[in-house]
């Protein structure tokens, strides 16, 4: 999927559509896991939409629920979503900037490349 160390580096554009296609990747997993998260408030605490929603939303961003939990079964749900949450938001920000990562990585090989070649000739 990425180019080696000693590949030239891709065109800006190619750059671009990479990125688009992670933060494609990242914009589903965030919106299945933000539809699971709404369907167990949904089904544990009989919430309606709109606030499964937000409490859900809040969970998976990191701030917490909005709502109290009333039953056992939401409250054990809440927890392991949250837990869910917290490593699929890492890992899922992980893929969005892992081209971006690549690219400054790439290019620092290429100078320190250039930069080796240089010294050898000399």
């Amino acid at each position: 999927m990425y180019e080696h160390r000693t590949d030239p580096l891709i065109s800006r554009q190619a750059f671009y559509r990479r990125m688009a296609r992670q933060a494609s990747i990242f914009v589903s997993i965030l919106l299945a896991c933000l539809c699971l998260g709404m369907l167990g408030y949904h089904h544990f605490e009989a919430m309606g939409w709109t606030d499964a929603f937000v409490n859900a939303s809040m969970i998976l961003s990191g701030m917490g629920p909005v709502g109290e939990l009333k039953t056992e079964g939401g409250k054990i749900f809440a927890g392991c979503y949250a837990l869910f949450s917290g490593v699929v938001f890492l890992t899922s920000m992980g893929i969005l900037l892992a081209p971006a990562f690549h690219r400054g990585l790439h290019k620092f090989h290429l100078a320190e490349a250039e930069a080796r070649k240089n010294a050898k000739d000399k």
